[in-house]
């Protein structure tokens, strides 16, 4: 506790820790823009929803942990974008 307390007190805080995101979307300067980041935890919460264990981390840290998510959740329109770009439906060879 004293750590991260010295740490932000020396400016040393996480580029992560200042991130702000909205549905998929990171708020920057006022402007929401799409970020891989944002989307990932967006994914991870909708999948929460849907039941799923989830988490961003994990998602971020496993591009096959996130495929299998998107398997799931791709019908979810606040995720298309999303599962597309990580390559999934691989069946359908994406929407074009």
């Amino acid at each position: 506790m004293a750590l991260s307390a010295l740490l932000v007190a020396m400016g040393a805080v996480p580029a992560w820790a200042g991130i702000k995101c909205e549905r998929g979307y990171q708020l920057v300067q006022g402007n929401l823009i799409s970020t891989p980041y944002c989307q990932d935890d967006y994914l991870a919460q909708v999948a929460r929803e849907y039941g799923f264990q989830a988490s961003a981390a994990k998602i971020r840290n496993n591009p096959n942990y996130k495929k299998e998510l998107c398997r799931y959740v791709f019908s979810d329109i606040r995720v298309q974008d999303t599962c597309l770009s990580a390559g999934v439906p691989e069946a359908r060879g994406g929407v074009r």
